[in-house]
């Protein structure tokens, strides 16, 4: 039985998400375990409006607030030591991660 560590990265600041994507690449690549990824998706683009009070007041609204998401996703095969490790590393508050543990099964089993 095997394990995938699938973590998703979010962040607002790219040059703080790549930089903390090259550093799980170092720390799998050195550790010798087996790494997917990173795959981008494409930037998200998000627009949230913002009122000066707190009622639906249209007659002053602020501008929207516009601001883009950047997501990587990293795929670690086995290696559990590894996959937790990387997981459970202090991350940049502006980086939010995600992780899912999926379990493989052998044909057989």
């Amino acid at each position: 039985m095997s394990f995938v560590t699938r973590l998703t990265l979010q962040s607002g600041d790219r040059a703080v998400l790549d930089s903390v994507v090259d550093d799980i690449r170092a720390t799998v690549s050195r550790k010798g375990a087996e790494m997917k990824g990173p795959h981008s998706a494409p930037p998200e683009h998000l627009r949230v409006p913002q009122h000066r009070t707190l009622s639906d007041d249209e007659t002053a609204p602020f501008d929207h607030w516009n601001y883009t998401v950047y997501s990587r996703e990293i795929e670690i095969v086995g290696h559990d030591e590894v996959a937790r490790l990387v997981a459970g590393q202090d991350m940049p508050p502006s980086v939010h991660v995600e992780v899912e543990v999926e379990q493989i099964r052998s044909m057989g089993s």
